[in-house]
C-alpha cells in the first residue's frame, strides 16, 4: 500500500544541514521563506541577500540565487540588485545586530525610497554570532556579555522597534511583525512572508516582515524555555501584528 505524504522538505531549500544552534528558530524562518518562494513559484525570479550575523552563511541553505552584503549593508545591496533586474523578486534576511544597529540607516532609507524590495527581519533581542552582547533591540533588565547587570536605559537607552518606526515613512508598503515561538505563529509568520512579496509583485513599495526569534545559547536557556521567554518577555515589548499595509487600499 502507497502511504500518503503528509509532509515533504520544501524544494526552496538546498540539501545542506544548517548550522543554527539546537532550538533557535533561523531555521524555522529559513523555511517559511523557503515554502512561500515555492508556492508562489518564484524560485527561479528570486534573488536573496545574505547579511553578516548568525545568518551569514543562508545562501548555502536558500535554493535561490544569493549574494553577500557586508555588515548592515543589505539593503543597500537588495537595492542595486532591484533597480538592474527589477522584474526578479529581491529579499534581505537579516539579523537584528545587522539591521537595527549598523545597518539602521540602511533600511530606513531603501524604505523611504520606496525601494521596491522585501526584508526578513530576525529579532532575538541579542548579537548572537559574536558571543550574546547588547543589541539594539535587547529588553530593559535583559542581561547579556556587555550589560551583565541588565540593559538600563539610562544609560543604554530604550530598546528600538524597528516596525513602528519604519511604519512611519511613506515608502512602506508592508509591515508587519510576528513571531515563532509555537505553532499558530509560525503559520501567521508564514502568511505575513507570502504577503510582503505579494506587495513586491505588486510593485507597492518597501516591504518587511519582523520575526521575533530565540537564542537559547547566549540566553542561557533550553529551547523550550527559550519560545515561553519570547511569548513571555518579548512580545509584550513587541507587539505582534500589521503596522503598515497599502495592499488594503491598493486592493
Amino acid at each position: 500500500m502507497t502511504m500518503k505524504t503528509v509532509f515533504k522538505k520544501t524544494s526552496g531549500l538546498t540539501d545542506k544541514p544548517t548550522h543554527y544552534c539546537p532550538g533557535c528558530t533561523h531555521g524555522v524562518i529559513h523555511r517559511l521563506v523557503a515554502e512561500v518562494l515555492e508556492e508562489m513559484d518564484i524560485l527561479e525570479d528570486t534573488i536573496g541577500v545574505a547579511s553578516v550575523g548568525c545568518s551569514v552563511l543562508s545562501y548555502e541553505y536558500f535554493n535561490c540565487d544569493m549574494t553577500q552584503a557586508a555588515h548592515g549593508r543589505a539593503p543597500a545591496v537588495a537595492t542595486g540588485v532591484k533597480r538592474v533586474l527589477p522584474n526578479r523578486f529581491v529579499f534581505t534576511y537579516q539579523g537584528d545586530g545587522d539591521l537595527a544597529s549598523i545597518g539602521i540607516s540602511e533600511v530606513i532609507h531603501a524604505a523611504a525610497r520606496a525601494e521596491n524590495i522585501t526584508v526578513i527581519f530576525v529579532n532575538n533581542a541579542i548579537y548572537g554570532m559574536t558571543g550574546g552582547q547588547m543589541a539594539p533591540t535587547t529588553l530593559i533588565g535583559q542581561k547579556t556579555a556587555t550589560t551583565p547587570f541588565g540593559r538600563d536605559a539610562s544609560i543604554q537607552g530604550s530598546p528600538i522597534k524597528v516596525c513602528e518606526m519604519i511604519a512611519t515613512l511613506d515608502g512602506a508598503a508592508y509591515i508587519e511583525r510576528v513571531s515563532s515561538h509555537d505553532v499558530q505563529h509560525i503559520q501567521k509568520a508564514k502568511r505575513a512572508i507570502r504577503n510582503a512579496f505579494e506587495t513586491q509583485k505588486k510593485g507597492l513599495g518597501f516591504s518587511m516582515v519582523e520575526v521575533l526569534s530565540t537564542c537559547p545559547t547566549n540566553w542561557g536557556l533550553d529551547p523550550a524555555e527559550s519560545l515561553e521567554w519570547v511569548k513571555d518577555s518579548m512580545v509584550p515589548v513587541y507587539p505582534l501584528g500589521v503596522y503598515k499595509n497599502k495592499r488594503e487600499v491598493n486592493n
